[in-house]
Parts: structure tokens; sequence; C-alpha cells
């Protein structure tokens, strides 16, 4: 596997400073991050974050910011004309943002809630959201994950539809399909012409219910994962999100995924 191509979600690392994030990622052999969308790592308001600063401390570590983990568009569904106005401009300023980093995409919610009746409201929003995205050349995906119309590939799918862009589609995450007892194959089928960005992990059906676990030691086949994106000719990164501190800290684990995913033969 191209390491060039693979990235890390500070999410882990959210209760940290940015600087100690990126550090843990560059002290792990990585050289791309997927940073978390919120502070202490990043905020596309001036106020709260400088993104001169930012852009100078990624340059320092070698860490270079390749997706960002950000939240806009969650009150896309409001019943608020105000608060979808304000939305849709939090979520221009998110890609301006995203821009002025280098970044190649931006993590997007589809309104709120699992409902798919909000389908016919937020998909204006995006659709502008998504042609904003495209004049900047940043790509807009939503995470498949449980409490979000995403969460379901049909309705992704039907959301990727009807907003109509090729800067608008699926964040990629078999585990989180996997822990929500579908088939993040099928899954993959279903949305495989909008998958934008692509987030990796494992886990297992057990006894006690699902369990996250260390990369290659669960259910989530990260060969057959990359093949089937490298079929589609996604040319994006890969980003290990490594969310079991529970087992290992991931100040020393996640360098053994790293080490893992990049000795992958594909």
């Amino acid at each position: 596997m191209d390491e060039s191509r693979i990235s890390a979600c500070t999410y882990p690392l959210r209760e940290r400073d940015v600087e100690y994030a990126l550090q843990v990622l560059a002290d792990s052999g990585l050289n791309n991050a997927d940073l978390w969308g919120r502070m202490p790592h990043f905020s596309a308001d001036p106020s709260e974050c400088d993104l001169d600063d930012l852009m100078a401390l990624s340059a320092r570590l070698g860490v270079k910011i390749a997706n960002l983990g950000t939240y806009p568009g969650r009150e896309f569904s409001s019943d608020s004309e105000e608060k979808r106005a304000g939305e849709l401009e939090r979520m221009k300023a998110t890609i301006d943002a995203a821009l002025r980093l280098g970044v190649r995409s931006i993590r997007v919610m589809p309104g709120e809630g699992e409902d798919p009746a909000i389908i016919d409201r937020i998909a204006p929003l995006m659709a502008e959201s998504a042609a904003y995205g495209e004049g900047r050349g940043i790509y807009l995906g939503m995470e498949n994950h449980g409490g979000s119309i995403a969460g379901d590939p049909q309705h992704a799918k039907k959301l990727c539809e009807a907003v109509g862009s090729p800067s608008f589609g699926v964040l990629y995450e078999p585990c989180n399909l996997l822990a929500a007892e579908v088939d993040y194959r099928q899954a993959f089928e279903t949305f495989a012409d909008h998958i934008v960005h692509v987030h990796i992990k494992d886990g297992k059906w057990g006894e006690k219910g699902f369990a996250r676990c260390h990369l290659g030691e669960g259910e989530v086949d990260p060969v057959w994962v990359v093949q089937a994106m490298e079929s589609i000719g996604y040319d994006g990164d890969y980003a290990l999100e490594y969310e079991i501190p529970e087992i290992e800290p991931v100040e020393t684990g996640l360098a053994k995924w790293f080490e893992y995913f990049r000795a992958l033969e594909i």
C-alpha cells in the first residue's frame, strides 16, 4: 500500500491540543492528517483558529492536513429559514478554510436525524454547497453511521442523486456499517458511484455484541476495501481511525496500524 495515501484521524486525540495530536501522527510514521473539525484542533471561525498558525505547525511537524472531519450541514434540515441560511454560510466558510489548508475533502452532516423525509429539504442546500466546493476543488462527504440518514445506504444514495454533484458523496466507513449490521460490501455496491473519502478501522461481533479491535483482528477486510475503492478510480487517501484507547493508547497503537496497513499487498 502506498504510504503517501495513508492518513490518520486526530479525533481520538480530541482532548489534546492540535500540536500534540499531529506530533503523535508524526511519531507514528504518518505524514497526513484527517483533522478533527472542532477545537482544539480546527475551527473555520478565525477568532477561534488561526489558519496561518495551523499551516505553520503542519509544515514544521511534516504532517499535511489532508482532510477535515468537520460538521457543517446539520441545520440544513431545520424548520428555521434563518438557521438554514446560517448553516450555509458556515458550510462555505469551512470550504474556504479547506481551500487555504490545501485539503482534499471535508466531512459534512446530511441534516439531523434518520428520517429520509429531510432529503427534499436538504438537497438544494447541499447542492449549492457542493457547487461551491467543486469550484474550489473540495469534496464534501457524509459519513455512514447511525443517527444520520447516511447510515442507510439507500438513503445516502438517494441524497447523492438528488444533489447530483461529483463533489458531494459518501465518506465510506465499513466498520460503522458492520456495527449497524449493514453489509459493508453490499453498501459499497449501492453507493460506489458517490464515494469521496474513506475511514478505516476494525471490529467484530461476539457474545457481548459488537466491539472494535486492532486493525486486522476483526471482520473488516482491508484488502477488499482498498481493492474495491481502487476499482472505481478512487485517488484519495485512506484515513486510519484509531478508536480503541481501552485496548492500547493511540500513542503506541497507531504506529502498529500504520505498519499493518502499509504492508498490505494490494
